[in-house]
């Protein structure tokens, strides 16, 4: 009966076990890193313009600085850069912590902060230890699907696990256990060298050269990039107005129902998605989870009661998961093997940059307009994500795996 499961078959895989639970452990900390910023700052009596604007500054830090780390990566390998760069992202988090409990200037902090964005896209690192293994075959989306998941798990795991060390021990206990895990686990994925991608040789008459150009110098990619932000940004939304909704419904408990319902949408699918294999191409697949996903978002300008807004969030995160692996699938077909981490990072950073600029952009709506206009960001960045994803429908085509597709930017 396990045999007939494809996610068994997965962990049947060698080292798969081992390279899996390495990786959620170090992934966990990017989720507990800015939000356990805000708690501490929070607790020990700072302004949330401070604490939110230290935690702006870790994310795009990490989002500016992971393409580059897992370029050294695609260069150096695993075993190298992902202690070094765990290291320089744990440090920056000590810095924070010492600067409060001392009471240090401000701009220790804001160091501190842009220090430990220097942490490793660890979802990317993960995600090209599957390629290695199952590259050209169906069971790469499983993989994709599977590391889909765990990056949602994470997310619903990582903020509140941080919040409670902080309230249950002292402010800086959030801060100091996401340092803890990504060191240990980043140690452990790094120290696991048999299904760690190999590293091309230096050859300047080759693609392998290293002072080849970013994988962000393809049009294809950067459509794929724009994609994520897209989705991105309507994740930040749904952060934002979920919760001012359950404020103004006078049911703060509400938030977390809602955030819950998109996120076991997404993990749902995922997994289905990923157990099966549909007669489409990806680029048909990824117009279809885009438009379906911007149709979902538009039910939401409709939604009158908290059970309607629970489910349309849900319907929404449904066609989340399988989009992003559509994604991660396109960039594995269009990018050179060994630069594969960098081309999954950008994506990711992306979606990371994406859901930040929705959650401001919904902030002031909802505080210039009211809540309800607070889901018209949402649905923007729909239409947006449609746009791009017919596109990338019209110039992507099958191509040789060394040749590298274009998009109109």
């Amino acid at each position: 009966m396990n045999k007939k499961n494809p996610y068994f078959e997965l962990m049947a895989t060698p080292g798969a076990v081992w390279f899996s639970a390495a990786g959620l452990l170090a992934r966990l900390a990017l989720p507990m890193t800015g939000i356990g910023a805000i708690t501490m700052l929070s607790l020990l009596g700072h302004s949330y313009v401070l604490a939110g604007t230290l935690a702006a500054s870790f994310v795009l830090t990490y989002a500016l600085l992971s393409p580059q780390i897992s370029r050294w990566v695609d260069r150096f390998g695993q075993s190298k850069v992902l202690p070094c760069a765990a290291a320089t992202s744990a440090l920056g988090m000590g810095l924070v912590v010492m600067a409060s409990w001392l009471q240090g200037p401000v701009w220790l902090m804001f160091a501190g902060a842009v220090l430990a964005g220097s942490m490793p896209s660890i979802s990317a690192m993960v995600r090209a230890r599957w390629t290695v293994v199952f590259r050209g075959q169906p069971r790469l989306q499983t993989a994709y699907a599977l590391e889909t998941v765990l990056d949602e798990f994470s997310f619903i795991v990582g903020p509140p696990l941080s919040v409670g060390l902080a309230v249950a021990w002292f402010p800086q206990a959030g801060l100091l256990v996401a340092a803890l895990v990504l060191l240990l686990g980043a140690g452990a994925l790094a120290a696991l060298r048999a299904t760690a991608p190999a590293v091309a040789v230096p050859d300047s008459n080759t693609r392998a050269n290293p002072a080849a150009p970013s994988v962000l110098s393809l049009a294809a990619v950067r459509c794929l990039v724009l994609l994520m932000l897209s989705m991105g940004a309507i994740v930040g939304s749904v952060d934002i107005v979920s919760v001012a909704l359950a404020q103004q419904w006078g049911e703060p408990a509400w938030a977390s129902g809602i955030l819950v319902a998109y996120a076991t949408g997404s993990c749902v699918a995922g997994m289905v998605f990923g157990a099966i294999q549909l007669p489409l191409p990806a680029r048909q697949l990824l117009l279809v989870g885009a438009v379906a996903t911007a149709v979902s978002v538009c039910l939401l300008l409709v939604a009158g009661g908290a059970v309607a807004v629970v489910a349309t969030v849900g319907l929404a995160g449904v066609f989340f998961g399988p989009t992003m692996i559509v994604a991660m699938t396109l960039v594995e077909q269009l990018v050179a093997e060994h630069q594969l981490t960098e081309g999954l990072t950008w994506l990711l950073a992306g979606l990371n940059v994406g859901v930040a600029i929705g959650a401001a952009l919904s902030g002031y709506v909802v505080d210039a307009y009211g809540v309800v206009h607070g889901w018209s960001v949402a649905v923007a960045a729909g239409v947006l994500l449609v746009l791009i994803a017919a596109v990338a429908y019209r110039q992507l085509r099958p191509v040789p795996a060394e040749a590298a597709v274009r998009c109109a930017a």
